[in-house]
């Protein structure tokens, strides 16, 4: 027994393929997913010059499960995002820190035949996450690779809500991030290039906004936190100075270069340079849970999930069009 599966994948010449595949259906530990939304991420793009299935923002309803699924049942609405698989048993994985186990399949390097700009896919029940009730679909799936990045920021390096913490662009990552740390109390000061996006800043729940195209220096009260989101890397100096002493820095660009920082600066103010990755599986449902408890919505377009939809969706994304999240609906 078997079950067809269209999906929509990247190509040689960076078109969208449509394809269709039949899988087996699921047992163990595997669940047989009906897609009924997915988030376009930025790190999609990186994708779609590659013969896979794209997406890994994925929502949709349970419709079979394997023989040893205990914690899911038909009709249970459930999300995943990047990573699919882990082994459990490296250093890693025993510390809770999951999202950086050695032995991880994740998007991009397995399971190419399947994501979530498709019609189903069939994952281990260990990496899909039951979506609360009072979190729509369309909010849920954002949070599911880029709510999860900055949550996880926020969880595994203690900012706190007296802290003042700075967002260094408003996309897909940073308006969440924006509205992550209004609503646990931090003072949240927002730069942005231009002035364009000053009221949807303050409107998210920043305290401050500063625009940043020509400056040379910020005139601003020193940040105990700086989270960097967005699509290319900044002018580091202009931060630098205003990042009080052992304060920490985030970098979640995902972009393939080089960090040039200003050395002398980061080793005289004794500043954290930390990397990070989205967030384990325990932070992750925390982030669900706190995102509907404290009504996180993402602010989303939505596109239809066809072929020109996801063409359309990533053109507009490419293009810097997207306010904020681009999400495909079945």
């Amino acid at each position: 027994m078997s079950v067809e599966i269209t999906g929509y994948k990247g190509s040689a010449n960076n078109g969208i393929v449509e394809a269709t595949t039949n899988q087996p259906l699921p047992k163990d530990t595997q669940v047989l997913v009906k897609i009924t939304h997915s988030g376009i991420c930025g790190t999609d793009e990186h994708y779609k010059h590659l013969d896979m299935v794209l997406g890994h923002e994925g929502v949709g309803t349970v419709e079979q499960t394997g023989e040893s699924v205990t914690d899911l049942k038909v009709g249970d609405v459930v999300g995943w995002g990047f990573i699919h698989k882990v082994c459990g048993k490296c250093e890693e994985c025993l510390h809770g820190d999951d999202q950086y186990c050695r032995n991880k399949e994740q998007y991009g390097d397995n399971n190419h035949h399947q994501g979530s700009f498709g019609s189903r896919a069939i994952w281990n029940a260990e990496w899909l996450y039951k979506i609360p009730a009072g979190l729509k679909p369309e909010h849920a799936a954002p949070l599911m690779c880029g709510g999860a990045t900055v949550f996880g920021v926020i969880e595994t390096y203690n900012i706190r809500p007296t802290d003042r913490v700075g967002v260094v662009g408003i996309g897909g990552l940073g308006h969440l991030a924006i509205q992550f740390l209004a609503k646990m109390g931090a003072t949240v000061v927002v730069f942005s290039s231009t002035e364009s996006k000053r009221v949807d800043a303050l409107g998210l729940g920043a305290s401050e906004f500063y625009p940043t195209k020509g400056v040379d220096k910020l005139d601003v009260q020193e940040l105990d936190h700086l989270i960097v989101t967005t699509s290319f890397l900044p002018n580091w100096q202009l931060y630098f100075n205003i990042i009080k002493r052992r304060g920490s820095i985030y970098p979640l660009t995902a972009a393939f270069e080089n960090l040039a920082i200003p050395n002398m600066s980061l080793v005289l103010g004794g500043i954290t340079l930390q990397g990070s990755v989205i967030s384990s599986r325990a932070t992750h449902k925390r982030m669900l849970d706190f995102a509907v408890r404290n009504k996180i919505e993402p602010v989303v377009e939505l596109f239809p999930l066809t072929k020109s939809g996801v063409k359309e969706g990533m053109e507009r994304l490419r293009e810097g069009k997207v306010r904020y999240r681009a999400v495909l609906v079945a």
